[in-house]
């Protein structure tokens, strides 16, 4: 979509002129370094776009638009420690290129630096964006522990598990929204509902996420195809597979998170997941969390033309292939 060309380059921009003192060089090299790996900028243009459905000029928010992707990068500095991850976005991670204790300090300082973006031009709106953001920082830490605690428990939920994806991916986007909202002094029903559409498409955003982990095309994809299933991840494909599965089902699942080969491993979860007809039903609940976005946004109270870009991105967002 074009429309989002000019937003990304419009923050890749704000983002390039973010600036850091040249000393402790471990403290602040790590930041320049994670900042030009790049991403998808979504949250951020979310803000912009949120700006311009109340008629206000994008310009006018993008130090807001900023701090939502600097939050959006320190919480994935530290989530990238706690997974104990190599490698983010193709490239080494900061505690992998420097060490832990420099990716902790470094993350805290661009959590620190997203709060004085928010506070930049906010003005009279200061508040009610502090509010949101802190509620949002807040159920993000939750997202992330219930994540953690899944790894240790074998009675995760679907429902559990929707609602450990809203806390820590979905929240994000309904706040990138409202911020445009709150700046355009938009009403507090139309500021909810935006709100909504942003988490809701964000919960879709997320199940499609796991659909295309195991079935995207692997020449589109861009990493490996199955790498959930690899790591045992609780999906909400796999936890579907065990609600639907029978008792020899849950035995083949068993022993196939046993699997060493990774190629039949995930060929194996594939058939036994397409025998059950998974990928049709999480196709199902994703469809329904993107009604309902819809209809959170069809309540906005602005014109339909107004709504064109958010309504392109939103089918653009469930509908990719990579």
């Amino acid at each position: 979509m074009k429309f989002l060309d000019t937003y990304t380059k419009s923050i890749e921009q704000e983002l390039s002129n973010v600036e850091f003192p040249d000393a402790p060089q471990n403290l602040y090299n790590p930041l320049r370094y994670f900042l030009e790996i790049g991403g998808k900028r979504i949250r951020p243009i979310l803000t912009l776009m949120g700006a311009e459905l109340f008629g206000l000029k994008s310009h006018v928010v993008i130090n807001q638009a900023v701090s939502v992707e600097l939050f959006h990068n320190f919480s994935l500095i530290h989530d990238d420690i706690m997974d104990e991850a190599p490698l983010r976005r193709g490239k080494e991670t900061i505690h992998q290129k420097w060490n832990q204790n420099i990716g902790i300090l470094s993350g805290d300082v661009l959590l620190i630096r997203a709060y004085q973006s928010l506070s930049s031009g906010a003005d009279n709106h200061l508040a009610d964006l502090l509010t949101v953001f802190n509620n949002t920082a807040i159920e993000v830490c939750e997202g992330q522990q219930m994540d953690m605690d899944f790894e240790d428990r074998s009675d995760v939920s679907i429902q559990e598990y929707i609602e450990m994806i809203r806390l820590k991916t979905s929240v994000l986007l309904g706040c990138a929204l409202e911020f445009g909202a709150i700046m355009a002094n938009a009403s507090e029903i139309d500021r909810r509902n935006l709100y909504n559409f942003g988490q809701l498409i964000g919960v879709a955003f997320q199940i499609q996420d796991d659909i295309l982990d195991l079935y995207a095309d692997p020449d589109k994809f861009g990493k490996q195809v199955g790498g959930d299933v690899i790591a045992n991840k609780k999906t909400i494909l796999f936890l579907t597979a065990i609600e639907k599965s029978t008792a020899e089902q849950i035995k083949r699942l068993e022993n196939l998170s046993l699997e060493k080969d990774s190629s039949l491993k995930v060929a194996g979860v594939r058939d036994l997941f397409n025998e059950l007809e998974v990928k049709a039903h999480c196709e199902s609940v994703m469809k329904d969390y993107f009604d309902r976005a819809m209809l959170a946004l069809e309540a906005v109270q602005v014109t339909s033309d107004r709504k064109k870009s958010l309504t392109e991105l939103a089918n653009y967002l469930i509908q990719r292939d990579i």
